[in-house]
């Protein structure tokens, strides 16, 4: 019972639409703009920088805290890799907004942080350092999902990590890559927003 406790826990906290809210005390629904997400990259498209780095760090720490959560109330890496996808699966499909939410990057890699900190730290630098190079969000998301996968996995062969840890990682790479699957047909396409370009109010 207290297992289901934990993980319904880790989802309300990853359903909180923290890029909603600030959106709505700013007057916006972000809903209505670009891709109609809740996360860092359409707040940022659409409200400013400071408040995308709000929702980041907020973003983040539901990841740390359901993670966090699981391990002193269940003590095993498997509970913790459970609370980890419940927070993600609460971000990406919110119950408070009709489950609708973001891409789970973030929150993602706050799990990761408390299970392998290194790594979880070394993936967010190299999003930014993509991201930078190539002005895509999107690239920089995907290729940082890639590499903490990479990374884990020789980590477990050098007997470093859980392989509970592994898994986590190579699930959540998979489904921030299926969630990036419109993002990836505009970069086949050429037509993909970079970072800076607003976001365009949404036909509904």
């Amino acid at each position: 019972m207290i297992e289901f406790g934990v993980l319904l826990a880790a989802y309300l906290i990853g359903s909180i639409p923290v890029g909603l809210v600030i959106g709505k005390l700013k007057g916006v629904d972000i809903r209505q703009y670009g891709s109609g997400k809740t996360g860092t990259t359409n707040v940022l498209r659409n409200i400013g920088t400071k408040y995308a780095v709000i929702a980041l760090i907020a973003d983040i720490l539901k990841g740390v805290i359901a993670v966090i959560i699981a391990r002193y109330t269940l003590d095993s890496p498997y509970w913790e890799m459970g609370a980890a996808f419940a927070a993600i699966a609460g971000h990406n499909w919110s119950i408070f907004i009709k489950f609708q939410g973001g891409r789970g990057v973030a929150t993602a890699g706050g799990g990761l942080y408390v299970m392998q900190p290194w790594v979880s730290t070394g993936t967010i630098l190299l999003f930014f350092i993509i991201a930078g190079i190539t002005r895509y969000a999107s690239v920089g998301s995907i290729t940082g999902a890639l590499s903490a996968l990479i990374t884990m996995i020789v980590l477990l062969a050098l007997d470093y990590t859980h392989i509970a840890y592994v898994m986590y990682t190579g699930v959540a790479a998979t489904l921030i890559i299926v969630a990036h699957y419109d993002n990836i047909k505009r970069l086949l396409a050429g037509t993909e927003n970079k970072i800076g370009h607003k976001g365009k109010k949404l036909d509904k």
